[in-house]
Parts: structure tokens; C-alpha cells; sequence
């Protein structure tokens, strides 16, 4: 942890491999994204990051836990943590010299990787890739979370990653796993009033890679560390001056239940009771979802969540946004030879 607060979408482990990818706010609303992508890159080739990404792809693949579910509920582990790629034997590669179909985000084109376009090309090398697993080439440069019992109830239906169906930001959305629980972006704001968000402890956390997240709290005595234990943004109700938690626990039971009855029942009581289940939650648009938060008139305060003022302003400022606010594809530029 550094400067005292949460680190997730603040910074990675080393602070200046984030901050490497970030223009002003000014500058950001003047320029178009394409050329902000551009600065982006150059700013990361100037400064000496650990990996060589002339691409840009670390402005979203730095990012632990970002995962999508593949078929057969397999997860596609897309994170990479830049300083353990720098200490690779790839280290030297920039990344597009191996996914040398990879030209557009999102990537729903071919994505395999090439070995032996260029460097792989004895008979030996050759016939190691036959039965090489690349499924594992940057496992040991991975980390996200395998499985958290969060006694949520909305867990007992649906997957620890349930983003799915938007292919562009799939990944992104499953990536706050690590940081929030459900209802604090699925809450229906206009039921509830005087809403308030805080960290709260989140056991049992089983982690591949590094743990990561926030042991941040904001009393130092109440920290805890360990490597099952992170702290996530859960939200709250304040009524008649005390704070009621909106974490939906106390309809489990009935859950467990309705998982076991629900092909038995008629189309019509089936949408009744998930619609009960529902009813305090509201399924957004992204960029609704994204600018609920990601924005200088957001929902959350960040200061007051403990972000630093710099750090704060990344997060409502964040590049990333203006990818899912202003394209469905797009290409990258070809800026630098490879």
C-alpha cells in the first residue's frame, strides 16, 4: 500500500507504471482520443517503463483482475503485471510481435499468438510448440481472485465474474470484483436516499498471483492484512441517523431455495420471484454505470473514500472511460514499427 491509501484503479505496485499513462484532464478534453492514446504511448516509451508496450496494451491489461468467462465457465485471465514481464524471457518483445493479429479493441478477432513468425523457427523450436500450453505462457504474470464467500446473496446465483454480454467492457466490469460489491453500482438510487459508500473487510478471498485490492480502513487501528482478508466499497442507507447496510444477505436462504425449484415452476410465478429478488436493484447501461462514478459529480467521493487529491482526480478523470463512452471498435494507430 502507498501514501497510506487504497490502491487498485489509483496505481499498480509501482506507482509511475500508471501514472505513465496519464494526460491532464485539460488536455484530455482537447484532444481527440486517438492522439491522447498517442502521448499515452509516447510518455510510456520516454520514461523507461518495465515492458516494452509501444502498443498501449498495459493501459488496460495492468490491471489485476481483469477477467472474462469463456465457454464452459473457464476464465480468460487478461491481466499483466509489467515489472514481472520485464523479468520474463519475452521481456524484449513487445507484445503485438507475438498477438500479431490483435489491431482493434475489443479483441473478438483472432488473438492467437504467432511463436515461430520470427523467433521460433528451428525444427526443434518447432516441434516444442506442437504441444507447448500457451494457456500458461503469462500465468506467473497474472493475479485475480478464484473465489470470494461473500454470503451475498447474490452470489448464490450468479458467478463470481457475471459480466458477460458487452464484449467491449466485459473484462473492465468484471475487474471491480476486486473492489466493491454488487449492489454499490446495481443499487436503485431512486428507491433509497441519502446513500453513502464505505470500505468494509471481505473474508475468505482466494487469490492466483498477488493479492490485491485495499487493506485500507479509514482508522488505522481497524487495518487488517493477510492474504485472504481485502477491504471492498460497500453502500449504505443513513435512516433516522443510523446506517443500514443495502448488501442483500438475508435473501440466501430463498435463493438457495429457488435455485432448486425454479424448472418446476410456471413462466409466470418464475419472473415474480426473481423480480422480488430485483427489486432494490437496477441493471444499468455502461456508460451509465461508468460516468455513475467516474465522474467529477459522481456518485462517490473519492477524497473521502481516501484517494489521495491526484489520485482521486485519476479516477474521475480516468482515460479508459472515454473507450467505452465514444467507440464500439477501435483500431490502433500504427505509430512505431515493430
Amino acid at each position: 500500500m502507498m501514501d497510506g491509501a487504497p490502491f487498485f484503479l489509483a496505481h499498480t505496485k509501482k506507482e509511475t507504471s500508471y501514472h505513465h499513462f496519464i494526460i491532464s484532464s485539460k488536455m484530455h478534453k482537447k484532444l481527440p482520443f486517438s492522439l491522447t492514446v498517442f502521448f499515452a504511448v509516447f510518455c510510456t516509451i520516454a520514461s523507461g517503463a518495465y515492458g516494452r508496450d509501444s502498443d498501449g496494451c498495459l493501459t488496460c491489461h495492468q490491471y489485476p483482475g481483469l477477467v472474462r468467462i469463456e465457454k464452459g465457465d473457464r476464465l480468460k485471465v487478461l491481466h499483466i503485471d509489467e515489472e514481472k514481464y520485464a523479468q520474463s524471457d519475452h521481456r524484449s518483445l513487445a507484445c503485438r510481435q507475438c498477438h500479431v493479429q490483435v489491431n482493434k479493441v475489443p479483441h473478438t478477432d483472432d488473438t492467437r499468438v504467432e511463436c515461430n513468425n520470427k523467433c521460433h523457427v528451428s525444427p526443434k523450436d518447432k516441434q516444442m510448440l506442437e504441444t507447448y500450453d500457451f494457456k500458461s505462457l503469462h500465468s506467473r504474470e497474472q493475479s485475480y481472485i478464484r473465489n470470494s464467500n461473500d454470503h451475498s446473496s447474490c452470489r448464490v446465483c450468479h458467478s463470481l465474474y457475471p459480466h458477460h454480454s458487452n464484449n467491449l467492457v466485459r473484462a473492465f466490469l468484471n475487474m471491480h470484483t476486486g473492489f466493491m460489491f454488487c449492489e454499490t453500482c446495481h443499487i436503485n438510487n431512486k428507491k433509497f436516499s441519502e446513500l453513502g459508500y464505505e470500505w468494509i473487510s471481505s473474508n475468505n478471498i482466494e487469490f492466483v498471483g498477488e493479492p490485491f485490492g485495499s487493506y485500507f480502513k479509514p482508522h488505522p487501528d481497524q487495518a487488517q492484512q493477510g492474504k485472504n482478508v481485502i477491504s471492498r466499497i460497500a453502500v449504505y442507507q443513513t435512516s433516522k441517523g443510523k446506517k443500514e447496510s443495502l448488501i442483500n444477505t438475508h435473501d440466501v436462504s430463498n435463493a438457495q431455495l429457488f435455485l432448486k425449484v425454479q424448472d418446476k415452476m410456471e413462466a409466470s410465478i418464475r419472473k415474480k420471484e426473481l423480480d422480488d429478488f430485483h427489486k432494490d436493484v437496477a441493471k444499468k447501461e455502461v456508460s451509465v454505470a461508468c460516468n455513475g462514478c467516474h465522474a467529477a459529480k459522481g456518485i462517490m467521493d473519492f477524497e473521502k473514500l481516501g484517494f489521495d487529491e491526484k489520485k482521486a482526480d485519476h479516477l474521475v478523470n480516468i482515460d479508459l472511460k472515454g473507450l467505452v463512452d465514444k467507440y464500439k471498435t477501435f483500431f490502433f494507430p500504427h505509430l512505431f514499427p515493430r
